[in-house]
């Protein structure tokens, strides 16, 4: 589709008059109609505000001119796994999984391999020929060419060590001591908890994104403890396979 085709399907969607879209984004009726008419193509700050208002890409809204992937792991890039900027804006460059919130997630490359070869191992795809793929793969991405460049390293790494001082602290019995935490979204973890006045409560946002792990509890058995962490909490909770059965362990603020 043109983008012309694009921004008229977008609007009636949102059932917007040309009015409203024109109101939302600072211009006239006028444009958003020459924009649907073919005459002309919003510029680029213009395309920035569409952007946020429909919740898409400007790629997808120049018809996906660029095969967009993430510059720090590889992965495709569609509108819903593409990072977002703290003020809400995309930013085409990046999953959501490697940067979030403004902050890359990932500083070292030998972490992301390991934590991609666990998504990737499959029955056409053993663990080494995934870690091989990665160890080629992500030396040519534009994160990994300029990592010394973008700073911001060592503070995260220092962040990231205090959540797991704070996790280790609270000496939950059978949960081991935390070593290391993974950038994990939300979607994946965000698990309903039976409370004991008999109210399902989800703790966490879906498209958010948290450091967490899983750890295996020291008296064996088939629960596991998982645990995720933000700038405001810390969660620990347990449960059976394919997160069956939670129970909420600890949900502490910091």
């Amino acid at each position: 589709m043109e983008t012309k085709d694009i921004l008229l399907a977008l609007r009636t969607k949102k059932g917007f008059s040309q009015d409203a879209l024109a109101e939302k984004i600072f211009v006239t009726r006028q444009a958003v109609s020459r924009w649907e008419n073919g005459e002309t193509i919003p510029n680029t700050e213009t395309l920035k505000l569409l952007s946020k208002v429909f919740d898409v890409s400007i790629n997808t809204l120049l018809g996906s001119p660029r095969k967009l992937v993430c510059q720090c792991c590889g992965m495709p890039l569609e509108d819903t796994n593409i990072s977002r900027e703290t003020d809400g804006f995309f930013n085409e460059e990046y999953c959501k999984w490697c940067y979030a919130d403004g902050e890359y997630m990932y500083h070292d490359m030998d972490d992301l391999i390991e934590v991609c070869v666990k998504n990737m191992v499959g029955e056409h795809f053993s663990a080494e020929q995934a870690r091989a793929y990665m160890q080629e793969l992500l030396p040519q991405l534009d994160y990994w060419k300029s990592y010394k460049n973008l700073g911001g390293a060592e503070k995260f790494e220092e962040f990231k060590q205090q959540l797991i001082s704070e996790f280790n602290a609270l000496q939950i019995e059978g949960m081991p001591r935390v070593e290391k935490l993974n950038a994990l979204v939300g979607g994946y973890i965000n698990l309903e908890y039976r409370l004991p006045n008999g109210q399902n409560v989800k703790f966490l946002d879906d498209n958010a994104t948290y450091l967490g792990n899983q750890l295996e509890c020291e008296f064996g058995g088939e629960r596991c403890f998982g645990i995720a962490a933000n700038m405001d909490f810390l969660l620990v909770c347990t449960y059976e396979a394919n997160g069956a059965n939670p129970e909420l362990v600890v949900y502490k603020k910091r």
